[in-house]
């Protein structure tokens, strides 16, 4: 036999009690008794019929979403969960969604729904977009059938007609409808063309608009690239579609006059525009002509001509000037280069070759020899004339000195 200590025991009925699938989404009709609100805004209460019990709490995060004040002796429905709370050895119903009783299972799996994805975000405000000011397609999801397709055509031809419209046909009815809904709006994000689309159907009954309370359709319309517009039946109905759409519309009419700005407006804005275009160009044309009077008044108290007169007789004397220095210059350089010329031509070579003179050419090396030193008996060497060559071959090597002259070699 196997003894558990409590906690063991109690540990293992929360296991069990959280491991049922019935008890982690309950709905429970009952009458509250005991009810208390406590500093934290807590609610505890006990749910009872006539013969049982249950306590139950209904927490501060879910209890600011009630709609009317519960006391001692209202029969309710309450969503939840059942918990097993340990430190007391009790099961407790852990309460999200209170309704009074009378208020219907849609209405309050309506609440229940709300609460849930408000508390996830679908709703915040600062994830909302802005509709584009000039939309160039408009998605319209709705029933190819209907009025409010025939009555969003109307508007838009009236007030908008720059743009064009694309229908994604859906049932807004019935069983299916929220599954037909879902896929006309990914049909319209697939195309790519629309710069905001409009989620719409006529008034009717709670009923009627139940399928646009579905989670499935809350969350493709919060999944949507392009701003929605959520223009559900009346001005006084509101759904889950309208919760978590970028702009909500009261008619599916004035939906249509809500996306798109009046064609009738915007060319009177332009037209205003135009008109005040104009009066900032003359404005700016009168001043332009303005100051060149002004400066033109002061150029002719002031008038540069006679400067101008005086620097170009100035500046001709300069020109006359630098032009005969010029002259000057070239003849002087040009007597200069002639002398040079002439004796760079006496200094020639070949003009000393002509007077009876010849150079000496190593025949090996080709270099000229400047000096007797440089050669050797028997080498060959080459005689340079002034009108051609002749080879020759040193046969003896004399040179001169202060005293005496040395020879060297040949035979």
């Amino acid at each position: 036999m196997r003894i558990l200590e409590v906690a063991e025991l109690t540990a293992y009925l929360k296991d069990l009690l959280q491991s049922d699938p019935v008890l982690a989404d309950v709905w429970v009709r009952g009458e509250i008794s005991n009810f208390s609100r406590s500093s934290a805004q807590h609610c505890y209460f006990t749910l009872k019929s006539a013969n049982a019990q249950l306590g139950a709490v209904l927490f501060r995060g879910n209890a600011r979403f009630l709609n009317f004040n519960p006391r001692d002796g209202d029969a309710i429905m309450a969503h939840g969960k059942v918990e097993f709370y340990e430190p007391s050895g009790r099961c407790q119903l852990i309460v999200d969604v209170m309704q009074p009783e009378g208020a219907g299972l849609l209405q309050l799996q309506f609440e229940e729904l709300r609460r849930r994805l408000e508390s996830e975000g679908l709703f915040d405000p600062l994830r909302k977009r802005s509709l584009p000011p000039y939309p160039r397609y408009i998605g319209v999801v709705t029933s190819a059938t209907g009025a409010v397709w025939h009555d969003i055509q109307h508007v838009l031809s009236r007030r908008y007609p720059l743009c064009e419209l694309i229908l994604a046909p859906a049932q807004v009815q019935g069983a299916d409808a929220a599954t037909t809904i879902i896929a006309a709006l990914n049909t319209l994000i697939e195309d790519g063309r629309s710069d905001v689309i409009i989620v719409g159907r006529g008034g009717g009954s709670a009923e009627d608009l139940a399928c646009f309370n579905d989670e499935k359709l809350a969350r493709a319309i919060f999944a949507a690239p392009v701003p929605i517009i959520s223009a559900v039946g009346h001005e006084t109905d509101f759904t889950i579609a309208d919760f978590v759409a970028d702009l909500r519309a009261p008619t599916p009419s004035a939906a249509a006059e809500i996306v798109a700005p009046d064609v009738g407006s915007l060319l009177t804005q332009v037209g205003d525009l135009h008109d005040r275009a104009y009066q900032a160009m003359m404005s700016v044309i009168r001043d332009a002509r303005s100051d060149v009077e002004r400066r033109s008044f002061r150029l002719s108290r002031v008038s540069p001509e006679t400067a101008i007169r005086y620097e170009r007789q100035r500046l001709d004397g300069v020109l006359d000037s630098i032009r005969h220095k010029i002259r000057t210059r070239i003849d002087s350089e040009r007597s200069r280069v002639a002398s040079t010329t002439r004796e760079l031509a006496l200094l020639h070579p070949q003009q000393i070759m002509e007077r009876g003179y010849a150079m000496v050419i190593d025949r090996s090396t080709g270099v000229r020899a400047q000096s007797a030193a440089m050669l050797k008996p028997g080498e060959e060497i080459l005689l340079r004339f002034h009108d051609g060559t002749a080879g020759a071959q040193i046969t003896s090597i004399e040179q001169a000195s202060a005293n005496a002259t040395t020879k060297r070699g040949g035979s």
